[in-house]
């Protein structure tokens, strides 16, 4: 995935912190009174960096874009890898963390053999024979996981 700029990975989102109801009213006072950044600074410290990196992208919490509704109100600096998305309305905020896709797939190689058995192989339509110099176990590719 590469962004505008032919040259830099494209970067994604990660989510740090997502509090609702009861637990975002502190922030949404927090915001009213002092202003997104101050928020921005103290939901900063639920940041554990490749912990919570590794707990986002085990639980789907990665986004191509920031998360955003049409009732959100969304903070983006490009300086900070920080946005604060949050909703008076739905009373929630949210800080995500840009994350930067690796821009490889890791290619391991495998000696799995995938030739069939000669019962199923005397079955099979003459359209649909396989070439056996040409089976995945002989042509050594690469398979990215």
């Amino acid at each position: 995935m590469i962004d505008d700029r032919m040259d830099a990975p494209a970067s994604r989102w990660i989510s740090v912190v997502f509090l609702q109801d009861e637990d975002a009213g502190e922030l949404l006072a927090m915001i009213d009174h002092d202003g997104e950044t101050a928020a921005i600074e103290y939901l900063r410290q639920w940041d554990y960096g490749d912990e919570t990196t590794d707990a986002a992208l085990v639980n789907g919490y990665v986004y191509d874009r920031i998360p955003e509704g049409s009732a959100d109100r969304t903070l983006e600096d490009p300086d900070s890898p920080y946005a604060l998305t949050y909703s008076e309305l739905y009373g929630y905020v949210s800080l995500l963390r840009r994350y930067q896709a690796s821009p490889d797939p890791v290619l391991i190689q495998t000696e799995a053999s995938v030739e069939t058995s000669a019962p199923f192989r005397d079955t099979v339509p003459h359209h649909w024979d396989i070439d056996p110099d040409m089976s995945a176990h002989r042509s050594r590719h690469s398979i990215a996981l």
